[in-house]
């Protein structure tokens, strides 16, 4: 992927859902790229409705399609928000897991863009119901899940890596996504076997040597995937820190003040969806920045 060209927003037409579109508008404003706003209206539902309303089923979906039309419209085209970029309006009928996909495939999106609603517990609760199986389902194409207001461009970005092929997909497409941010780029690390190794009696200033030169592999691992990927010297900060991958991630979208997460997700085999669940998963759930999902399809 040289450039993004099409992006794609889906919205409920919700206040919180208004990030997202935000979002959209800005980084098609910075990238030039095609931006698409979808609304999903489930009008089937309304014919289990019939004994209430009567027959007049067809007028209802008539009049809640143009209705939802009307407010996409008018969001669309508000000034304070569209950052003088003109977005194509997409209202479709069908479930919204399913219509998000489709309009992405039919797209062929290079950036799917969704909102999260609620905070705290019912942020958890959510996620499930849209953004984390689109992550599941969908191997084609990014996903850029927005929590935050959108009152500037992403100013600094968290790539966490793990040197696998995604890894230097992530970094190019938080570039992409967010030319002018800077980077920092964040590798954990856990030597293999440790609590066995104390279990076995192996002096701790051992271990602590292994941490060492785990911690040296891994950074020259760092600058060669920052190479192949496009960086220079000086265009990024390398952080290799020992602990849990998930935990040092959250600790250091603090720590370095960042606003954007940019994550691979692995596959969707049975493996890999544990994976997304015990790493990438609870990154969505925890962190206060937006989310980037970079795919190894």
């Amino acid at each position: 992927m040289i450039k993004l060209k099409q992006l794609l927003a889906a919205t409920d037409l919700s206040a919180p859902s208004r990030h997202a579109v935000d979002r959209g508008f800005r980084i098609a404003a910075t990238t030039g790229a095609s931006y698409n706003v979808m609304h999903a209206i489930e009008l089937d539902a309304i014919d289990a409705l019939r004994e209430l309303i009567g027959d007049d089923t067809a007028e209802v979906k008539h009049k809640l399609e143009n209705n939802a039309r009307k407010l996409l419209s008018t969001s669309l085209t508000d000034p304070a928000h569209n950052q003088g970029v003109t977005a194509n309006a997409l209202i479709v009928s069908g479930a919204p897991l399913a219509s998000i996909a489709a309009n992405a495939d039919a797209l062929e999106a290079d950036l799917l863009i969704l909102g999260v609603r609620g905070e705290d517990y019912l942020r958890h609760l959510l996620l499930g119901s849209t953004a984390s199986r689109l992550l599941r389902k969908t191997t084609r194409h990014p996903i850029l899940i927005v929590k935050q207001p959108p009152y500037a461009p992403y100013r600094r970005l968290l790539i966490p890596v793990d040197f696998s092929p995604v890894s230097e997909k992530s970094i190019r497409l938080g570039r992409l996504v967010a030319p002018d941010a800077d980077i920092v780029l964040l590798h954990a690390f856990e030597v293999p076997f440790e609590s066995k190794l104390f279990f076995a009696g192996v002096e701790e200033d051992v271990i602590a040597r292994y941490r060492v030169a785990a911690r040296n592999e891994a950074m020259k691992r760092m600058h060669y995937l920052a190479c192949i990927a496009g960086l220079e010297i000086g265009d990024y900060t390398p952080l290799v820190l020992y602990g849990d991958p998930s935990q040092q991630v959250i600790a250091q979208e603090q720590e370095q003040d960042c606003d954007l997460i940019v994550m691979g997700k692995h596959g969707t085999s049975v493996t890999e969806e544990l994976l997304l669940g015990s790493v990438s998963q609870h990154v969505i759930a925890e962190s206060q920045s937006d989310v980037l999902i970079a795919v190894d399809a």
